[in-house]
């Protein structure tokens, strides 16, 4: 029952907020520039400054080291599911301007703003480590592969142009740069004055928020007929909910079969992980990329709700495993 009712409250708070950027939209009170404003403000200032606090809040150069073994599996993990997602894209013959959100869901998760809160009820702060573990490879995967399967699914772009110039900007996002300046500052152990990471906090909070609201004035642009489960949806929800964890669960058996098994509470903390709802800010990237923002809202906002369902049958698999 706990399980049950902290998905319940972490999901309501979301669909609240998406609500409000829906109402505000629909009522002439955000218009058309606001919603490209909130794109670049929440990828190039908000997201990378969150990134920068979350990791020297959460990591030192000791978990670092100690938490390495933990990245093989998640890393194998996530290969597999790139592996595995573009495959039935071939398979599937996903549409471009679908293919880079497809993939991403497969993958990649909303772990620090619905993955972090609800491990922590979860399981406490003891499982912290683990969670840490998840989140930079996470972290990593979104902004350092995630976002190219999105870029190049730019349907505005045909083969042939492709071929002109490669924009080295894009080699380095601004959140992954917030990310890898982290770590760097992290290593070096450099102090970091309070006024500045008061500052970068105050900033970074609003990431969560704003991009919940930017869910909504798309939903309110497409309608609410938007939500709706087609076979694109359906297959990227799977991916998520079904595929991701099971491959987690398969590597967390075959290293206990091989007589090399991980903790019970990392391979809980792992498998929750692994099925978090898809990147709130996905459809910001997609909508950059000139794909299908719709279908991007639409994965994002049906994975989150029903992430309700999705805990409790995985928190009964957890204890059996």
């Amino acid at each position: 029952m706990t399980a049950l009712m902290t998905s319940i409250s972490s999901v309501a708070e979301i669909v609240l907020v998406i609500a409000l950027g829906f109402y505000l939209r629909n009522s002439g009170r955000l218009d058309d520039s606001f919603k490209g404003n909130i794109s670049f403000l929440i990828m190039n200032i908000a997201l990378p400054l969150s990134i920068f606090v979350s990791v020297l809040e959460n990591l030192t150069r000791s978990k670092l080291v100690g938490l390495s073994s933990g990245l093989i599996y998640v890393a194998i993990s996530f290969a597999l599911g790139y592996l595995i997602a573009w495959l039935l894209v071939k398979i599937l013959k996903i549409r471009k301007g679908r293919r880079g959100t497809f993939i991403n869901m497969f993958v990649n998760a909303n772990t620090i703003f619905i993955g972090l809160p609800l491990n922590l009820a979860l399981f406490g702060k003891i499982s912290l480590p683990y969670f840490l573990v998840y989140y930079v490879a996470n972290t990593v995967s979104t902004w350092a592969i995630g976002v190219f399967f999105i870029s190049n699914d730019d349907p505005t772009k045909d083969g042939n142009s492709e071929k002109q110039k490669f924009n080295w900007r894009k080699l380095l996002p601004a959140p992954l740069l917030g990310f890898l300046i982290a770590l760097v500052w992290l290593l070096l152990e450099l102090p970091l004055p309070k006024f500045i990471d008061s500052t970068f906090s105050m900033v970074g909070g609003i990431v969560t928020p704003m991009s919940l609201i930017y869910i909504g004035i798309v939903l309110a642009d497409a309608g609410l007929k938007s939500i709706h489960f087609d076979r694109d949806t359906v297959m990227a929800l799977v991916g998520r909910f079904i595929i991701a964890p099971a491959v987690m669960i398969g590597l967390v058996l075959m290293f206990k079969s091989s007589g090399h098994p991980i903790p019970n509470l990392e391979s809980s903390t792992l498998i929750i992980q692994s099925a978090a709802p898809g990147l709130a800010v996905l459809p910001i990237l997609v909508g950059q990329s000139h794909g299908d923002v719709e279908y991007a809202t639409n994965v994002v906002t049906t994975s989150t709700v029903l992430f309700v369902i999705v805990v409790p049958i995985l928190m009964e698999i957890v204890n059996i495993i």
